[in-house]
């Protein structure tokens, strides 16, 4: 079998997480996703128990408006906090996870990445990009 199909969750993992807490504000997500090109932030509290995610699309949806409302500033509204956008309760994936199943989770759900939770804490995310990198390591390899 080729080995790429036999890898799990944990063999590409991002282990080193940025994460925010329910009361961060977009403002401080915004600047953190264009820092560090990052597609989705895990929300946590008390340390690393995941409660939602926010994506850069969720951080947009906060600048939809309806054409008979009033605009509000855009300090205003970058002044709210994540949990007002986030994804609550996301789908997440285990560490011990054949990857081949989370590829096709993923295609399935079109998202981007999956908190990765172990013993209901985070313990790391997996995005597209690393499955990417595990599958050029393994044809590298060949």
């Amino acid at each position: 079998m080729v080995p790429f199909l036999n890898m799990k969750v944990s063999d590409v993992m991002s282990g080193d997480l940025l994460t925010v807490e329910p009361h961060t504000s977009l403002a401080e997500a915004r600047e953190l996703f264009e820092a560090r090109k990052y597609n989705a932030l895990p929300v946590v509290v008390e340390a690393d128990r995941i409660v939602g995610m926010l994506t850069q699309f969720d951080l947009l949806r906060a600048f939809l408006f309806s054409p008979k409302s009033i605009i509000p500033r855009y300090d205003a509204i970058l002044s709210q906090p994540v949990e007002d956008y986030m994804t609550r309760n996301p789908e997440s994936v285990q560490p011990a996870q054949p990857l081949s199943r989370v590829l096709g989770r993923m295609i399935e759900t079109r998202n981007k990445s999956f908190p990765v939770v172990e013993d209901r804490r985070l313990r790391g995310i997996v995005a597209r990009e690393d499955i990417l990198k595990g599958l050029r390591q393994d044809l590298a390899q060949q």
